[in-house]
């Protein structure tokens, strides 16, 4: 599946080309898997505790090949989008799942933590190798071969995972109610796509009510989840405080990755002088390192305590990130490189072990939905921190920018909305005049680059003092367990009230 996301990233423009996709047409190429995945998270993981968790992802995996197929032959942009949405409702389905199975398949806290480790670094490992394999595949096939390198894997999990893998899930779970299907949707679609939207466009009017659409929807769905005797989400889950402090732990850390991220790219490019591939290439080590953390941080949780360890990892990644408060526009590359690399090593401490502590606090008849949960945490999160972290930079940029006098009306106000627009502006002008126009564009970014970095740094502190106290209560991994140990391994603990 990261494999999948990260090679469209470079298919992209011979996708486009070749099928004449505009430039709207391809925003919702690229969005609609991530926006379909996020709005189904919670219906699946639910979907999974009821049907049987083996069996949803069974069915997950030959949707995705199905899907993936209908990409790689896509005839035209249409096609595609609705194939990719296929792809998230496919992805909804997995990701809850297999989550879920981990808890079933491992009982003991630190094996099910070392499960989770490997898990997470799966993902960092598809964004490492998924540009180097999509490069070498569009070097000598056509743009659709890159989707078809995951039909294999799923194939194979179709044929191999009904022997493998155990079936779990709820006899007393009761019939899905399709009002609260219906409402989740209504309420996670609107607000995705309007926090997207937000982050994209600034404050505008259609957005906005979208946002607001689907934040009245939500409150409709929590109040329909404590009302009806079985309800889709059990509303208990989120008064856990292993269960809840994770969550928020999480959404704090991926929002500021989100925001951060998409920044560092910019920088890369439009400040670093970097080309789209290479600016990727700069940030593998930060995914090295992140790969290496989610293997480190379980051991770490086996001997201290796992809010301890989430929170001595945010913090030790604020103070790597204090290196991105003093870069200026001649810094060059190697500083941020560095920082995230430092921080990505550490910090991954968090969504780690905050999704195992999520589905291991779960009772397990409902571990489906605690990993929809943590998922959500990881999707919301992102998305929710490049509209903020993303107007933040916008905000300050526009205020500190100062462009050179003369400029035409139609450049002045492009150039000074973004330092993307800036680039824009300056490829149409002499060298010298867009060399005057872009000096005072990068300085402008880079403040905003130091203003989102600092207040990031204190979301951080923030976060890791409240995980630290809300969640001290967690013991080291497999330290409750004081059984010899060749008995029998506990089930997981019911959720706290």
């Amino acid at each position: 599946m990261a494999i999948d996301l990260f090679v469209l990233l470079l298919a992209l423009p011979h996708l486009a080309s070749d099928l004449h996709a505009g430039a709207n047409q391809q925003l919702w190429i690229t969005d609609i898997y991530g926006f379909v995945l996020a709005g189904f998270l919670v219906t699946m993981g639910t979907l999974g505790d009821r049907i049987g968790r083996r069996k949803l992802l069974i069915i997950g995996s030959l949707a995705f090949g199905i899907g993936s197929v209908a990409c790689a032959y896509a005839p035209n942009p249409e096609t595609l989008i609705v194939a990719r949405a296929v792809l998230g409702v496919a992805g909804a389905t997995l990701m809850p799942s297999t989550m879920a199975l981990i808890a079933t398949l491992f009982t003991n806290p630190k094996q099910m933590a070392t499960a989770f480790g490997i898990w997470a670094a799966t993902f960092t490992l598809g964004a490492i190798f998924g540009p180097v394999i999509g490069g070498v595949m569009l070097a000598h096939f056509w743009w659709g071969s890159v989707f078809l390198l995951g039909v294999p894997i799923m194939l194979a999990l179709v044929i191999v995972g009904p022997k493998l893998l155990p079936e779990f899930k709820n006899p007393a779970a009761g019939k899905i109610d399709p009002t609260s299907v219906v409402l989740s949707l209504l309420a996670l679609l609107p607000t995705i796509y309007g926090i997207k939207e937000l982050a994209k466009e600034g404050l505008e009017l259609f957005p906005a009510a979208s946002l607001l659409i689907g934040i009245g929807f939500g409150i409709a769905f929590v109040r329909r989840q404590n009302r009806i005797e079985s309800p889709l989400l059990d509303m208990r889950l989120l008064r856990n405080r292993t269960i809840g402090g994770s969550i928020v732990g999480m959404l704090c850390y991926t929002s500021f990755g989100g925001g951060l991220l998409m920044l560092m790219l910019l920088y890369f490019q439009l400040v670093g002088g970097l080309s789209s591939v290479q600016a990727g290439a700069a940030l593998v080590p930060g995914m090295v390192t992140g790969a290496i953390g989610f293997q480190v941080m379980p051991k770490l949780a086996a001997r201290f305590r796992p809010s301890y360890v989430m929170a001595g990892g945010m913090i030790a990644a604020a103070m790597a990130f204090v290196t991105m408060t003093q870069v200026d526009a001649n810094s060059g590359n190697w500083p941020l490189i560095i920082a995230f690399a430092a921080s990505s090593l550490v910090g991954v401490a968090m969504p780690g072990l905050g999704a195992n502590l999520i589905v291991g606090s779960a009772p397990p008849e409902q571990a489906g939905s605690a990993g929809s949960l943590a998922q959500m945490a990881n999707e919301f999160g992102s998305t929710l921190g490049l509209a903020i972290y993303g107007t933040i930079g916008a905000a300050v940029y526009r205020a500190a920018v100062a462009l050179p006098p003369g400029l035409p009306a139609g450049t002045a106000a492009e150039a000074g909305d973004s330092v993307s627009g800036a680039a824009a502006s300056a490829a149409g002008l002499s060298p010298e005049a867009a060399a005057a126009l872009m000096a005072p564009a990068r300085e402008a970014f880079v403040t905003g680059l130091n203003t989102v970095a600092t207040i990031g740094i204190v979301v951080l502190l923030g976060a890791a003092a409240f995980v630290g106290i809300r969640m001290r209560h967690v013991p080291p991994f497999g330290q409750a367990e004081a059984a010899p140990a060749d008995a029998a391994p506990t089930e997981a603990a019911p959720a706290e009230s």
